[in-house]
């Protein structure tokens, strides 16, 4: 009768709660990544976007893309002081603040330009690199390109989605050093604001990927 062979050791605890970490770690580094964007091949100057329905509408040779935008329409029946012109100029501010706060954790920043939903995920998103001891500092290496493609009155919330094609360079830090990420990605940002509110500021309500 063969004597039973050595028994295979216990897993070390440690080891499942580092295992266990990292399965965390994966799933919020793969939402931010469906949130904030990924790698596509196109660079943010070409003149060449592929087009929705509505058709491509380049901001800088057409400041008035969706005129023709039955949404618009609506919209400026109950807002007559819209100006697609200016509320671009707002959406590239409002981009280049939100990926730059979210970097840095910045959540003074980012809570009066996100919608609760998106704010609570980023919040997830950066507590979860913190907790990882790990920093970011991200900078544009070109002018991120914005095309409105369009304008949306859904009672009385305004909705207004915007095609950003942007390079940017991530420099992250942690206990093992430095790593760079050069990126390319391609979005469809949704901003949105209620029509009967006093405050003028479109909200960041939905962010998804696009193609280039």
């Amino acid at each position: 009768m063969k004597s039973p062979g050595p028994k295979s050791p216990s897993p070390d605890p440690e080891v499942l709660q580092i295992l266990f970490l990292a399965a965390v770690a994966a799933i919020v580094l793969y939402q931010l990544y469906a949130t904030l964007g990924r790698r596509v091949g196109r660079q943010p100057e070409d003149t060449t976007v592929k087009a929705g329905a509505a058709g491509p509408a380049p901001v800088a040779t057409d400041p008035h893309p969706v005129l023709r935008s039955e949404g618009l329409a609506a919209l400026k029946a109950r807002q007559p002081d819209f100006d697609p012109a200016k509320f671009m100029t707002g959406a590239r501010t409002a981009y280049e603040q939100i990926v730059t706060a979210y970097a840095a954790g910045d959540r003074e920043t980012l809570k009066p330009l996100l919608a609760p939903e998106v704010m609570a995920n980023f919040e997830q998103a950066m507590a979860a690199r913190e907790a990882a001891g790990r920093t970011e500092k991200v900078e544009f290496m070109a002018p991120p390109r914005l095309d409105l493609e369009s304008v949306d009155l859904v009672g009385d919330t305004a909705k207004a989605v915007v095609r950003i094609l942007a390079e940017v360079r991530t420099r992250t830090k942690d206990e093992r050093g430095e790593g760079v990420d050069d990126r390319r990605t391609a979005e469809l940002w949704t901003f949105e604001r209620e029509v009967k509110s006093a405050n003028p500021n479109w909200l960041l309500s939905f962010v998804a990927a696009a193609e280039a």
